[in-house]
């Protein structure tokens, strides 16, 4: 497998916790997708009971599609980090801010 090195926000705190992804209040993707062009919902999270083995690497935002947030350059995060929690049972970024 061919890998790259990108330099992006990362996840610092997910309270998903049934979310296949999270282990330790952690997000362990490779990479998060965030929102649509009006919610900052995580598109990464999958429901589930059984959970990443893989808890060395710790998530990074790919992709935002919520235009409406202040972090959001041409469809990019640029926050420093963000944190993941749960708004009316669906994961979010809690770091969206309206621009």
């Amino acid at each position: 497998m061919k890998t790259i090195t990108l330099e992006m926000p990362i996840v610092t705190k997910c309270i998903a916790s049934e979310c296949v992804y999270n282990a330790n209040s952690s997000c362990h993707a490779r990479a998060i997708t965030i929102g649509d062009s009006i919610h900052p919902g995580c598109d990464t999270f999958l429901a589930g009971s059984r959970h990443t083995k893989s808890v060395n690497q710790i998530a990074g935002i790919g992709a935002c599609k919520t235009v409406g947030c202040k972090f959001n350059n041409d469809l990019e995060c640029i926050a420093d980090s963000i944190q993941v929690g749960m708004v009316k049972n669906e994961a979010n970024c809690m770091t969206f801010d309206l621009c």
